[in-house]
């Protein structure tokens, strides 16, 4: 194992890093905690951690100070936690001089390696190293970090390009928009409807429509054997397949374990119910999907209340689901539920005493502040637009709102000086983070 490990720090120091789009975020690196990146897989991680590598180097960092290694690299799947001191010994065998000087250690997917933690905590505790880590599921932020590293890590969850990603990779605007007039409200358009069709995964964005689809569809394909399957020793994937496809087609609706185990039972598939909970829990974990509960101060409302389901991008769910079958709203509401998770939003969806539904009622992890936002394709459509906008009404009035937001694709106006009414190309490059 150590030959290898020398071979892949080797090549590693050798190679030139790939040209990048800047992503949105940035590493918080504080001494003393590891910084954990966590996402679903082809999201991005890898590539943000090029960024961080090409950042220190343009700082004046010696690359040999810097170590990376893909713990899904073939040469390491014999790699175990008794292999981590190899990575030491071959390191600063090569750089001795290393040993008393700062460095940096980049870990891809490391949660390939049962017990990884112990090793990380080690190093946090006895070598001046900056630590980075990457892992395809959110165990990473739960249990395994809360548990073995013990408030010494920082996390940062990396997303398929956000609009304004998009176009800064496809080379239409470098920099936010300040001003909206005709031709860059056009340009605009034309993006947004591209971005909803497309998502933001940075590997098929320049890929012809049928293979985009066929690589979108092998994504599915991968966190399943890999996150869930491999790692979980699921026996029932025809089970598990299902669901995802169910779940897909309804993105953006209220699931019911219940009624979905009715559903299979009818079909003749065998499943039980707590194999399904379990499942459901798994593709959350792996970052595809995410749950959103009803709005109640009270924990068992919001059990025994189906959640909402959402899909972390439009693109992976045009491939799945045959064009013309899928409710283009829905579309609109899955791309507002990812664009304010990546602003560092929490949603619950809201249910009023008269009977009408809210979308999200949005509050900030940091800032605690809370906002209420409906979504709907197109003011045209009246008896829609009217539901949704009654809904936004009797919401603000029972739970005290001054101001709401309704997304439109299109549609800009202002309701009683109080309800904002925007279309979704401005809201999603306007919006603070």
């Amino acid at each position: 194992m150590k030959n290898i490990i020398s071979q892949l720090i080797d090549d590693f120091h050798e190679r030139e890093l790939p040209e990048l789009v800047p992503r949105n975020k940035e590493f918080s690196e504080v001494k003393g905690k590891a910084d954990v990146v966590i996402g679903m897989r082809r999201a991005g991680k890898t590539w943000f951690c090029y960024q961080k590598i090409k950042s220190l180097t343009a700082a004046g960092i010696n690359k040999e100070k810097i170590l990376y290694l893909n713990f899904e690299d073939d040469r390491l799947l014999e790699f175990r936690v008794k292999n981590f001191q190899e990575i030491l010994d071959v390191y600063f065998g090569k750089y001795p001089e290393n040993r008393n000087t700062r460095c940096y250690f980049f870990f891809d997917e490391i949660q390939r390696i049962d017990q990884w933690e112990i090793f990380i905590r080690r190093l946090l505790d006895t070598e001046d190293i900056q630590i980075f880590i990457t892992g395809s599921s959110s165990k990473l932020l739960g249990m395994e970090i809360a548990t073995s590293l013990r408030g010494r890590s920082l996390a940062i969850e990396i997303y398929p390009f956000s609009f304004e990603e998009f176009l800064k990779y496809h080379g239409i605007f470098s920099e936010r928009p300040k001003k909206f007039g005709t031709n860059t409200a056009s340009i605009l358009r034309k993006a947004v409807g591209n971005y909803l069709e497309i998502g933001g995964f940075p590997e098929i964005q320049k890929t012809q429509r049928d293979l985009r689809i066929e690589i979108l569809q092998g994504y599915i394909d991968s966190v399943l054997l890999k996150d869930i399957v491999e790692r979980h020793n699921i026996g029932n994937v025809p089970a598990l397949k299902h669901l995802v496809r169910h779940i897909m087609n309804s993105s953006g609706g209220k699931f019911s374990v219940n009624k979905f185990f009715n559903t299979m039972k009818s079909m003749a598939i065998k499943c039980t119910k707590n194999s399904l909970y379990e499942y459901l829990d798994h593709l959350t974990d792996a970052f595809l999907f995410y749950k959103v509960p009803v709005h109640s101060r009270s924990e068992k409302t919001k059990i025994t209340n189906p959640a909402k389901i959402y899909t972390i991008d439009t693109g992976l769910l045009n491939s799945m689901t045959f064009r013309g079958s899928y409710d283009r709203g829905r579309l609109l509401e899955n791309m507002a539920f990812m664009h304010l998770r990546r602003r560092g939003y929490e949603m619950e969806y809201l249910t009023t005493k008269d009977g009408y539904e809210v979308d999200f009622i949005a509050r900030h992890r940091i800032s605690g502040s809370a906002r209420l936002i409906q979504t709907c394709w197109e003011m045209s459509d009246k008896k829609t637009f009217e539901r949704e906008l009654r809904g936004l009404k009797s919401a603000m009035d029972e739970f005290s709102f001054s101001n709401g937001t309704i997304i439109t694709w299109d549609d800009e106006t202002v309701i009683d000086d109080k309800i904002k009414v925007i279309p979704v190309w401005k809201w999603l490059i306007t919006e603070e983070d």
